[in-house]
Order: structure tokens, then sequence, then C-alpha cells
């Protein structure tokens, strides 16, 4: 080994070593000056320091951070929940710890990146660096809501700081962020339970005497197994694929982003199973309206304001509701309740066919995108005319009895047969006698060997025919009635009035 080259390393190793007693010197310096403003200084100058510091570091800084907060006011910031989202699905081995949360209506296990620790990631060659702080903030209270509605408080303020290289600030404003937010919605709608709202008079009764009350929707059905028409059938799924890909278009026409249906037809056709077919098929919630629990206009205007984006509101048996199909004999009621001095007429009357329509048409439809709403009955001849145009019921949809298509896919759920001895009998039996698919799906649930169970349906058709004729019967008989007590009434009439 020459002597220069010996010389040139000696000449390092003494650069190496005053560099480092250097560095020790200035962090003992700084521990010391730590040390002594905590001990003598008053808080408000040792923040000041802390932050002249900072200054002076930030000024030889090539790097930006930006904090994300948890909440703003009382509001969630959108970016920290897409961001907790995002990261959660980014994880890797780089971390060394990790919050693990499960809820009881789950089957997954979240992870969460905890306090303090930091994540890298790479978006467009660019290098981001995530960190999770917590400051505590023991003079005030931060409360939260987890996903069953339980509130919750915390006495510290939690951040995201994203930190990346000055240069790279319109990538991260523009691209990066925005790209976080749609990542975090789709897995967001991925992960998402349904739920099925109906109205609670219990929940503060003295403030709000109705609301919204929930549970997960775990019905079973999809256009797979729902018992109807094939053609309509497909009409349905043809027409929500429309609808949900014509956002800009509603918007340039200066519409709504909703659509209305109406289910029609005898109990036991399917209607229900039908709107949680399309409730599974969308990934709606569902909130269940029954127009007879709501006392008054208010009530129902508070209601509807609170539904949520992508969800469908189900108006069950609207043709029970009497102010709603009898519009001209309510106003002929209230006319004479006036002229008989009677007041206690309005408040019994309170939900009117036009506060409604008005809420459907006006008040609802702004609050909100992504909605559909369905009107169920079983008589569509009983309904308001005001209720059936376009805008209001776009798709009427017409729940029949049992036909042979719909028989078979019962036979097919039920039984795991596509073929049968007996399905020729069974399906003329159907055009002959009115049944439900429930009925039929009632017969096929008794057993599961399929000679049985279709022997045992097509007795059940010789009981439904005798059903069906008493019941034709019956109601012959009350017509004839009803139009000879016409006949006498009328008679009587004409004999008072000679």
């Amino acid at each position: 080994m020459s002597s220069s080259s010996s010389s040139s390393r000696k000449s390092k190793y003494s650069s190496a070593n005053t560099l480092i007693s250097t560095i020790g010197s200035i962090a003992a310096a700084a521990m010391i000056v730590r040390s002594v403003a905590r001990d003598y200084l008053p808080r408000e100058y040792r923040d000041y320091l802390q932050l002249g510091v900072q200054r002076f570091i930030n000024k030889f800084s090539t790097h930006l951070t930006l904090v994300i907060y948890e909440s703003e006011g009382f509001s969630d910031n959108e970016i920290y929940t897409a961001t907790q989202l995002y990261l959660a699905s980014r994880i890797s081995s780089n971390i060394h710890r990790l919050k693990v949360t499960k809820n009881p209506n789950e089957t997954e296990i979240n992870l969460e990146m905890e306090i303090n620790e930091e994540f890298i990631d790479i978006f467009d060659g660019v290098t981001f660096k995530w960190e999770l702080v917590s400051k505590n903030r023991a003079t005030r209270e931060y409360f939260n809501f987890d996903d069953s509605g339980n509130r919750s408080s915390r006495t510290d303020l939690r951040s995201l700081e994203l930190t990346f290289h000055r240069k790279h600030k319109d990538i991260a404003l523009d691209s990066y962020l925005p790209f976080i937010i749609n990542s975090a919605k789709d897995k967001k709608l991925q992960q998402k339970t349904l739920k099925l709202f109906t109205v609670d008079r219990k929940m503060n009764y003295r403030r709000y005497p109705t609301e919204w009350t929930s549970v997960n929707l775990d019905h079973p059905a999809t256009f797979a197994t729902v018992a109807m028409d094939t053609d309509m059938k497909e009409k349905v799924i043809s027409d929500l694929d429309r609808f949900l890909r014509r956002r800009e278009y509603y918007r340039t026409v200066g519409k709504a982003w909703k659509r209305g249906y109406l289910l029609y037809g005898p109990p036991g056709t399917g209607k229900s199973s039908l709107v949680a077919a399309m409730a599974n098929y969308l990934n709606f919630d569902i909130y269940d309206l029954q127009l007879t629990d709501i006392k008054s206009n208010s009530e129902l205007r508070r209601l509807l304001v609170t539904t949520a984006n992508r969800s469908i509101l189900v108006v069950e048996d609207i043709d029970c509701s009497v102010e709603l199909h009898d519009r001209l004999n309510v106003e002929a009621a209230k006319a004479l309740a006036q002229k008989n001095k009677h007041p206690s007429f309005e408040n019994e009357n309170k939900i009117t066919l036009s506060g409604f329509l008005n809420f459907i048409d006006g008040l609802w439809s702004s609050c909100g995108d992504e909605r559909i709403i369905i009107f169920t009955t079983n008589r569509k001849d009983k309904l308001d005319p005001a209720l059936l145009r376009p805008g209001r019921m776009d798709v009427h949809i017409h729940m029949s009895y049992c036909t042979p298509s719909g028989f078979k896919l019962l036979a097919s759920n039920y039984l795991n047969i596509s073929e049968h001895n007996l399905f020729e009998e069974i399906e003329e039996l159907i055009s002959e006698v009115a049944i439900t698919p429930a009925e039929v799906a009632e017969q096929l649930f008794k057993d599961d060997d399929p000679d049985i169970a279709l022997s045992g349906l097509i007795e059940f058709f010789d009981v439904k025919r005798k059903e069906n004729e008493e019941a034709a019967a019956k109601a012959a008989e009350q017509i004839l009635v009803a139009k000879e007590n016409e006949k006498k009434q009328q008679e009587d009439a004409n004999g008072s009035t000679n």
C-alpha cells in the first residue's frame, strides 16, 4: 500500500470523524436548548421558538407537506376518510404497526395505519410519504360516530401528513388526491352492506316523532331467482343499466337523476322479491315507506330529505292511502267539514296528494342524485291519474300470475331440475288456473323429491280452481245484490218524488 493512498484514507477518516463530532455536538446542543426551554420558558415562548426553528429548517427544505385533518368543524373530511380506505388497501410489509378492527356485522378484518406510522406510495413515478399524526388537545373534545351510529368522544386531533418534493405539487393536487378519492369510492361500494330503512316513531319522540332506523338487508333475491316473465325481466334490467349510465344526460337536460317504477298485480306475485333483486343488482339501500304511518306533510318532508343517494324509496300499497287515490272525495269531505264547522277534519287528513307529489317532484328530487322510487299496488285502477304520469311512475311493471317460464324457474330454484314428465301437465294447468308464484313456490318447498313436490302441486291446482270458482261466484252475487239495491233505491226515490 502506498503512502499516498494511506494518507488519503486517514484524511477521509478524519473528515468523517469531524462530521460525526459536529453532528453530535449540534444534537447535544439542541437537546440542551430543548431541555432549558421546557424547564424555564413559558409555553407561548416555547411554541414561538419551535415555530422559528421549523421556519428556519423549511427554508432549506425541498419538500412540501400537506396536512389533512380528520374533520372540519362538525363535518368529516372526505379526503381523510378516502385516504384511510385507500391506504388500507395498500398495506405492505414495510409498515410495522397496524390497527386491526372488525364490526359484528362485517365478515372481514379491517387494517389501518397506526398513529405515527409512515407509508411510502409511488404514483406515476413520484414518491409520496404518508404519516398518521395525533395531537393531544385536552381542552377540546371531538365527537365521532361509528358505523352503528353510536357517538364516541376523543381529546386528540388526528391528521394525515402527505410529504413530497415541491415540484410535484400539481401532480399531488390534480392527479394523486383525486385518484385516491375515486379509488376509495369504488372500494366502499364493493364493501357496502345493504341496509333496509323503516320508519320508527319511538326514537326521540319529543323532538322528532318519526325517523329512519336501519337493519342489514340480507335478502337473497336476484334477477336470476325472481319468477317473472323473461321479457319483462330483461326490460327491467336494461332500464336500470340505462338509468345508471345517464348521469350527464340528466344533468344536461335539467332533470333530477331519479327513476320511478310502478309494480302492480295481485298479492303473492313477487313485488317484494323484485324490489330486493333490484337493490342487490344496483347495490342500493332500501327505504320502506308506509304512508299510513305518517301523520303529516311535515313528517313526510323530513323523512324524504334524509334519504341518501344511491337508494330505493319504496312506497308500499299506495292504493290503501285513501287521500292519495280518492282526491275528489277528500275535497268534498273537507268542504262538508267546513260547512258543518268541524275543524278537526284537517288534523285527521294531513297528507295530501298535492303535498306528496310536490315532495317527490321538487324537494326530494333536488336533495340528491341516483335515486329510484318504487310504488307498489294491488289495484292500479284505483290510483289517481296524477300519480301515473311519466316522471313519477316512468315504468309500469305488471306482476302477473305464474307463467310457464316462471314455473320452470321456480322448479329450477327449489328442486334443481330443468325437465320432468309432469312439466307439460303443469304448464297446461297454469294456463287454465290463476295461481301466484308464491303459491307455486310454497308447494314446491314441501318436499325435496321432484315427483312428490310436482304431484302435490297438481293436486293444489284442483283446490285452487274450486277456490277461484267460489270467489268468482261470490263476486258475481255481490254485483247482483248491489244492482238490486241500486234499483230499489232508485224506485224509492221516484216514489217519494211522486
